[in-house]
Parts: C-alpha cells; structure tokens; sequence
C-alpha cells in the first residue's frame, strides 16, 4: 500500500489540488485526510485560497481512493456535502505488519493518547507543525504537518507512506523527515 497521508487542508482550495496532484504524480493506492477538511476554524486565518465548495467538488471525483478521520473542525453539514466518510474520530490501520493509530489529535495525542500496544504509532495532525518522535512504550508519534495553514515556520507538508517507512515532504519533492521502520 501506497499511502499519501495530509491534515489540515481547511478549505483551501490551492492546498487540496497540491494533495490531488501528487496522489497522481506519486502514483499512491489511497489518500488518508487527518481532519480539518473544509472548515478554517475560528483560530486560523481564513487561507488566501478558501473555497471550500471548489474543495468539495475535487475531493468528491476522487471519494474512492479517501479514507478520512474526523479534525475538530469537521462536522455533519460537512459530511452531507463530502461523498466519503469523514466523522470517524479514529482508524486502526495495519500495514506491512505496523499497527497505526490514525486521528485527527484534538482528542487523541502523546498527552492523552489511546491504548496503544508495545511499539505502536500514533498518526495525527491538528497542531500543523510536522514531527516524529518516540513516547510511551516504544510508541511513535507521528505529524504530517499542514497542507493549508503550517505553523511554527514549517513549509506546507504531506507524508508519504511505503514499505514501513514514512517520508514528509514538501510539495516540491524534498524530503524534510523520514522514518523508516525495520522489520
């Protein structure tokens, strides 16, 4: 499975047609949105590309290769619009024998995280800064950082997952992180 994981879009038209474009150039299998799909929320500047109805039509041509879990901003108004399932708060994913953790973080992150077992990844986005790190037991956290509205300096990012290893990216193709998970 070829994975592109992106968070935090909130309706920025601009950013949703970057992810769609390198699901094509990249050739992935699925597209895991982490939230925040069409709303800005109250604490984010409105993007300079808002146009969440643009976000909608795209994003809908393509409801077959997305799976998404449900961001703070995210709601049923949004979900009546979106041809995919968005309210999810969570999804247990297992891939190439790793157990991820996949959420949105407003609820579930490395300071309330959920039950994870020995060597389990946590795969989040809501903070729009891009990390790795180990918590827990073993446990990695995971950010993919922000497509629309980055923050604390950091470029606009995705990840890509293949073969047990996750790559951040920016959207001209340089690799900011890598974690490679060995067998």
């Amino acid at each position: 499975m070829k994975l592109l994981i992106a968070s935090d879009v909130h309706g920025d038209f601009e950013s949703a047609e970057m992810v769609i474009n390198k699901f094509k150039e990249e050739d992935f299998d699925r597209i895991l949105f982490l939230g925040d799909i069409l709303y800005h929320g109250p604490r984010n500047d409105l993007p300079s590309t808002y146009a969440p109805k643009k976000v909608i039509a795209l994003l809908n041509e393509h409801k077959d290769k997305i799976l998404a879990v449900r961001g703070n901003c995210d709601t049923e108004v949004d979900q009546m619009v979106l041809e995919f399932p968005i309210l999810a708060d969570y999804a247990l994913l297992s891939l190439d024998g790793l157990t991820i953790f996949a959420t949105h973080g407003h609820h579930h992150n490395t300071q309330t995280p959920p039950p994870l077992s020995f060597g389990d990844i946590l795969l989040h986005g809501h903070t729009h800064v891009l990390t790795c790190e180990e918590f827990g037991n073993k446990n990695t956290y995971l950010n993919p950082g922000s497509v629309a509205l980055p923050k604390e300096g950091n470029p606009r990012t995705y990840m890509a997952y293949e073969d047990r290893c996750f790559r951040i990216k920016t959207f001209d193709g340089k690799v900011i992180l890598e974690k490679r998970f060995d067998k």
